[in-house]
């Protein structure tokens, strides 16, 4: 339909959501944002991808992307202002590489130091052991990514769509013990979320919006 908006299902504090969110915003695209509360998901969510997970982002002409990553490659083919896909060293491929790293084992040590509980045919009763294995395991790919920073960011001295699709990670994996976090011997890493957290990007994308709901819209 000409003049509609691509309309992007989210949820504001999920990170595959954030990364979506983050690369639309910095491309400039409009769309219409439907909040969504993950406990009662709508009928419209579900009708556009079964799956139920955010970001979805259903176009004009109905077709429906519902991977985080392929928003970001989507949105950002379109018009990339900031060279996300061009990073400074180093290409595409390895950045998407990165992404699947992060996507793939950190991702499953993320949810398991952070929800230990809900993992209890693995933690064999012992909740706080097995939180604390999985933080260690998470901070051997945090150690990586420090030592990748010394351009200030992944790869090289401006931001890429690699860090964009790894900081709400990170983040929280951050925010699980914030004390620990801090006191970690990774400088570089800190210092990069910090000054990702205090960006005009970061809050333009982390307003709080209440649930869409289809009666109101």
């Amino acid at each position: 339909m000409a003049g509609a908006l691509p309309v992007l299902y989210s949820f504001r504090r999920c990170p595959y959501a954030m990364r979506a969110r983050l690369a639309l915003a910095i491309s400039g695209e409009p769309y219409a944002l439907r909040e969504v509360v993950l406990r009662d998901k709508p009928a419209e969510l579900l009708a556009a991808s079964p799956k139920g997970t955010v970001p979805v982002l259903v176009l004009p002409d109905g077709a429906v992307i519902d991977q985080s990553l392929d928003v970001m490659l989507w949105t950002l083919r379109r018009k990339d202002p900031e060279g996300w896909l061009a990073p400074a060293r180093g290409s595409l491929d390895d950045m998407l590489a990165l992404v699947a790293g992060n996507d793939g084992e950190f991702k499953r040590s993320l949810d398991r130091y952070k929800y230990p509980n809900r993992y209890p045919e693995e933690s064999a009763g012992d909740a706080q052991a097995f939180a604390q294995l999985q933080r260690a395991q998470g901070a051997t790919w945090l150690a990586r990514l420090d030592g990748m920073l010394d351009g200030g960011w992944l790869y090289g001295a401006r931001a890429s769509l690699a860090d964009m699709a790894l900081l709400p990670f990170v983040r929280q994996f951050a925010h699980t013990d914030a004390a620990w976090f801090a006191a970690q011997p990774w400088p570089r890493l800190q210092a990069w979320l910090a000054q990702f957290e205090a960006s005009v990007l970061y809050a333009g994308v982390m307003g709080k919006h209440a649930p869409w709901q289809a009666a109101n819209a």
